[in-house]
């Protein structure tokens, strides 16, 4: 391994973050600059795929703690590197044409670049301290892309959410990691596996049930980073941002984040260890109902952008379910075809977006298909590979889900089987509604096919949309169960899926083909199931008012009525005696010096 390569990747985009807001953001350069480091890393990314090592510098030494910064390469994280970068790269190129006007393209470029610098940081990291930090810094970069437009109430609103609820996941992780240090001894990856088997033979009727405490608080970190049930909020909001941080951040990398985290884990641990866990069922279970709720939520909402987000929430349901089945590398798979096809579907609504003179409502769109036929056609093969089209790349990663929730047993295969007939629904309601039939507003009307530095993006990502669940390609996937093939073989699970995905169109054609308005109405699906109302009414105004009240209570009463106050108003009292003594009277002076006397003489005579 050339030990320069994984450094340069890793530091690079750090290098030209630091470049574009200290020197170059009132130049004009600063887009450029980040296009060719975002071209240079995915370049830096392919030639490292295959390559296997390790590479680390001392960071602190505390007594006999040593931290180091490492970096570990791997299947998995070339795999994923190359998912980062390639993604990065056509983001990248889309925005030099989505955000040519911007006031503020130089800060916006600047803060692609820190997020490319955190997310690979995440996936080079040999070690959990690391991973930490780079976790952190990719919420960071988070909180300044989603607020990029920070004048906009409901963009800080949006910053701010996605910055705290992943907050609460974080500290659910940094508990796992501190637990798993102390049971392993060690915080590199490649040194847990014989600590945690000392752990499990000194105490074999508790291992179990530590380790698996262990796994949930780590697992904490993906329920927010990943935005699962019941953190998963903060991701539809996030859409405030500029469509291509969507893409970006929203739908290949940040969110997929947790899904690597967690198949990293599964291997460090070892895949024997993790099915004997009960946070195993956990985590499955979790994933199973955040696919079903976000799909449910998906089929209401006219947001074209929100209807894409709640697809992401549903999709990584799925990738956390098949962890929870100890099935990650079919999660892991299936992330590496989403990525393509979920990225491909974001910067296409970027496109209708900035077509449409911003209109996001697809009610107020429709005929874009005559308007803008190559970003239609486009956008038709994400929505192929989505809905798990047979000969796509969606279906071959969803199927080999949907067959480890049938080889275990669970009821979650049938949970998995209604969001395989839910998605085709939403996404046939959408792409009739906004890219068939007439046009709906003047928006739409006067839309116009967008420029080659969106249509080329789009183009490339269609490819990878329908072929990068083949044998050519899927080798450089982060992970590919060892008995996949892309010949399509009919079984009761590709059966159940394939009538599902007729289902699923059939209802959405026939239901909204040639319809002005929707004409189905479900509002608790439309408000989400009262997820956001429960949180800003019950736990933050009547939680948050109630603990401001325990707080002013004790402020008030305790601290400052009996302490601080009672203390003061004792010295004063004190004083107030003191005070009266000295009356500038001599008399008096005389007459106390006098007692003072005589009391002394009794003091010492008589007692």
């Amino acid at each position: 391994m050339n030990h320069l390569l994984p450094w340069l990747l890793l530091f690079l985009p750090l290098a030209v973050t630091a470049a574009n807001q200290l020197v170059l953001k009132r130049t004009g350069l600063a887009p450029i600059v980040s296009v060719a480091s975002a071209l240079a890393t995915f370049v830096l990314a392919v030639m490292l795929i295959g390559t296997e090592g390790t590479a680390a510098f001392a960071w602190a030494t505390i007594g006999d703690f040593h931290l180091d910064i490492g970096i570990k390469l791997d299947a998995l994280s070339t795999g994923m590197m190359l998912v980062v970068t390639g993604v990065g790269l056509a983001v990248h190129v889309f925005s030099l044409a989505y955000m040519k006007d911007d006031e503020g393209k130089a800060r916006y470029f600047t803060g692609l670049s820190m997020f490319m610098f955190s997310m690979t940081g995440i996936v080079l990291a040999d070690n959990f301290i690391m991973t930490f930090i780079f976790w952190e810094l990719v919420g960071f970069s988070s909180y300044l892309l989603i607020g990029h437009w920070y004048q906009k109430e409901s963009a800080a609103d949006a910053a701010k959410k996605a910055f705290i609820t992943n907050r609460i996941g974080d500290f659910g992780f940094m508990i796992g990691i501190l637990m798993l240090w102390g049971i392993t001894g060690h915080l590199t990856f490649d040194q847990m596996q014989p600590g945690l088997q000392a752990f499990r033979a000194a105490n074999p009727s508790i291992w179990v049930g530590v380790v698996s405490a262990t796994v949930l608080c780590i697992f904490c970190g993906a329920v927010g980073k990943s935005a699962q049930v019941p953190l998963h909020v903060w991701l539809p909001d996030a859409m405030e941002g500029p469509t291509p941080v969507s893409a970006l951040i929203h739908a290949a990398t940040m969110v997929a984040a947790g899904v690597y985290m967690l198949f990293r884990v599964q291997t460090t641990l070892g895949t024997e260890v993790f099915e004997q866990l009960p946070a195993s069922d956990v985590i499955a279970w979790t994933g199973g109902i955040t696919a079903l709720l976000a799909a449910l939520m998906a089929t209401q909402q006219d947001d074209i952008k929100r209807v894409l987000a709640y697809s992401t929430l549903s999709q990584l349901g799925y990738m956390v379910m098949a962890v929870g089945f100890v099935a990650g590398d079919a999660g892991m798979f299936h992330l590496f075809t989403h990525a393509w096809f979920k990225a491909l579907l974001f910067l296409g609504s970027g496109a209708v977006i900035y077509a449409c003179h911003h209109e996001q409502d697809i009610w107020k769109m429709g005929g874009l298909v005559k308007k803008m036929p190559l970003t239609t056609l486009t956008f038709a093969a994400g929505c192929a590979a989505l809905i798990a089209v047979p000969g796509t790349s969606g279906f071959f990663s969803k199927e080999l889900i949907l067959d480890a929730a049938h080889k275990a047993g669970s009821p979650l295969f049938w949970v998995g089987a209604l969001v395989a007939a839910l998605t085709p629904f939403y996404m046939t309601r959408l792409f009739v509604v906004a890219f068939l039939g007439k046009h709906r507003s003047e928006n739409a009307e006067h839309a116009h096919e967008v420029g080659p530095l969106m249509l080329v993006p789009l183009g490339l990502l269609a490819l990878l949309a329908l072929l990068s669940g083949y044998s050519f390609l899927n080798r450089f996937s982060p992970a590919l169960p060892e008995d996949h093939s892309d010949a399509i073989h009919l079984n009761i699970v590709s059966g159940i899926s394939l009538v599902a995905l007729i289902i699923g169109v059939l209802a959405g054609w026939l239901l909204y083909a040639g319809k002005e308005k929707d004409p189905v109405c479900i509002p608790l699906l439309r408000d989400r199931f009262k997820f956001d109302w429960f949180y800003d009414t019950i736990l933050i105004h009547y939680f948050q008012n109630f603990l401001a009240a325990v707080i002013h209570f004790f402020d008030e009463f305790l601290i400052n009525g009996l302490l601080v106050g009672g203390l003061t108003r004792c010295a004063e009292g004190v004083g107030n005696v003191f005070r009266r003594v000295q009356s500038g009277n001599l008399q008096a002076y005389a007459f106390a010096f006098g007692f003072g006397v005589i009391l002394i003489i009794y003091l010492t005579v008589f007692i």
